[in-house]
């Protein structure tokens, strides 16, 4: 069983509860998870199973998206709902003040990774350090933010819903709190739904009471999806027989041979001449060859 089963993760679970949980029903080992989701946090999660898990840290579409429940006047240890309230305050925030610091947090911005969080700092884990009370200095990264939407927002409760659209390694929480930071009255994260991850959408996910029943009836093969849906943004290069036969054995091929090159393109997603997918591939225009990135077969 190879492939990708996109999970809607449960709210209480970690990512890594998931894929334990997952071991016991599919009755397989080799499984990873694409992109980490906080225990509070719900949506997709994309699980690789089998020989997809080479595929876990290669993934060229890594933007996601997020629905986030937040509210104004509080700030807390946690930056969200879960956490020790720090500061309170009753101060009024109008939509259009709101609004109005938003375009600060869209495009490429810095952020200070939260102390509750998988980041490792001296090979101990933030989140492992704050609960025992140790604050620790810790290096500001750059994210990217391409959407950030006001879709819901009650001046009276102070309470809203954001649309965030953004890359990798972005923390929806420290987002919300920068806004409050910015805005002078603090802001705390109440909810959070993954809605799409590297391409995956909330549509291609199942629960973990539907993929337990789809093994009780013996069908969790229809769960699955190609391993190759991962690389769909990719151009697609297929090669002949002989071709196929030396790219498997690791040979390095003559560009001006292989179909379908492209000069701006430097990653490929390669199939077989039977139309099976193979892996990745990386041109090297200036050699004039196309080699082996990732075998995924």
């Amino acid at each position: 069983m190879n492939g990708i089963i996109c999970v809607n993760k449960p709210q209480g679970f970690t990512s890594f509860d998931v894929i334990a949980k997952l071991r016991g029903i599919m009755k397989i080992r080799r499984l990873g998870h694409g992109g980490t989701l906080d225990p509070m946090a719900t949506g997709v999660l994309p699980v690789f199973v089998g020989t997809a898990t080479k595929a876990c840290d290669i993934m060229p579409d890594n933007t996601k998206s997020y629905r986030a429940g937040f509210k104004l006047g509080q700030a807390t240890d946690t930056q969200d709902i879960t956490g020790e309230v720090l500061t309170s305050t009753d101060m009024a925030v109008t939509r259009e003040t709101l609004e109005g610091v938003m375009p600060s947090f869209v495009g490429d911005i810095m952020q200070l990774p939260p102390m509750y969080s998988a980041v490792q700092v001296n090979g101990q884990r933030l989140y492992d350090l704050a609960r025992q009370g140790v604050e620790v200095d810790r290096t500001p990264r750059q994210i990217h933010v391409d959407r950030l939407e006001l879709t819901e927002y009650n001046e009276e409760t102070r309470e809203g819903i954001l649309e965030i659209y953004c890359g990798k390694g972005t923390y929806i929480r420290t987002i919300i709190n920068d806004i409050g930071e910015k805005l002078g009255c603090g802001g705390i994260m109440t909810s959070l739904v993954r809605t799409s991850s590297g391409g995956f959408t909330l549509e291609d996910c199942f629960t973990m009471e539907e993929i337990q029943q789809a093994a009780d009836e013996n069908r969790l093969e229809e769960l699955i999806l190609p391993i190759e849906r991962v690389f769909e943004t990719l151009p697609k290069l297929r090669l002949n027989e002989v071709q196929t036969r030396m790219y498997k054995n690791g040979v390095k091929l003559d560009i001006s041979r292989v179909h379908h090159i492209k000069a701006e393109a430097d990653t490929y997603s390669v199939y077989g001449y039977d139309g099976v997918f193979i892996g990745t591939a990386f041109a090297d225009h200036e050699n004039g060859i196309l080699r082996v990135a990732k075998n995924l077969t």
